[in-house]
């Protein structure tokens, strides 16, 4: 079974270079990320002409996410992460399928920071956390896919000076992902990967594609229940050199 995530950075207009990526790399499960659309504007036809049932939780112009299944209908678990009843942002949606749990996340980016968008940040990393730690609890297969908007640490970003003061990389930031990973999760693409950066966003500006220079910040967390299932993991990184690319690659598992 192939699990995917996928910043797509909006879903219509980049539906080409999604329903491409789809037929040639065929992921049982695919989590988008940002799909700039309302409920009404997801493309659902063309997503299944494809060969692909799907759930989403849609915001006009920005975030919204989605979870792809081939040949099958996603059991809609909910559509919101619990914890704060007066956040109406469309980022987490989670899923049932094939006898996996799974999520699809757009964590806030925070910029700037300090500030009440970095306040956000930590607000709803904590409020992940808890959720995260009650389904561990269920003893399930669980796979939190997502657009966390955090390299780790920094083997994940390229060398540079020039995110220094950017949300993405800030201690906060990268405590806030490693206190969620420390519950038991596995990070699959860096157990398997622990020596190479598998960048998986590369910022539209300054040449940052043609240079690599990228960040890590789409990832798969794996479950106690499900991590020894782990066989591959890697980043579709040629998806990214395609003509009205996203500016994040696909990052995917696959289980055995």
């Amino acid at each position: 079974m192939k699990i995917a995530t996928f910043n797509i950075n909006n879903v219509n207009r980049r539906l080409p270079n999604l329903l491409r990526w789809l037929k040639s790399a065929r992921p049982d499960i695919v989590s988008l990320q940002e799909l700039k659309a309302s409920d009404a504007e997801f493309p659902a036809a063309a997503i299944e002409q494809a060969g692909y049932g799907a759930v989403w939780q849609g915001q006009k112009t920005w975030n919204g996410v989605a979870i792809l299944a081939r040949k099958a209908e996603p059991v809609l678990i909910r559509t919101a992460l619990p914890g704060d009843a007066g956040d109406h942002e469309a980022r987490y949606i989670e899923a049932a399928v094939r006898g996996i749990v799974v999520t699809s996340l757009y964590l806030p980016n925070g910029n700037p920071q300090p500030g009440p968008k970095f306040d956000y940040k930590l607000a709803w990393f904590k409020r992940l956390r808890a959720h995260a730690a009650k389904l561990l609890k269920q003893d399930v297969p669980v796979v939190l896919a997502g657009d966390y908007n955090v390299a780790p640490t920094p083997f994940d970003i390229y060398p540079t000076r020039s995110w220094d003061k950017d949300a993405l990389i800030q201690p906060k930031s990268r405590a806030a992902f490693k206190a969620l990973v420390d519950q038991g999760w596995c990070d699959a693409i860096r157990a398997l990967h622990p020596d190479a950066p598998m960048f998986t966003f590369w910022d539209y500006k300054r040449q940052r594609w043609p240079r690599d220079a990228g960040l890590r910040l789409d990832h798969l967390l794996l479950s106690p229940a499900v991590a020894p299932r782990l066989v591959k993991a890697g980043v579709d990184r040629a998806i990214r050199g395609e003509d009205g690319a996203s500016d994040h690659a696909p990052a995917w598992v696959v289980l055995r």
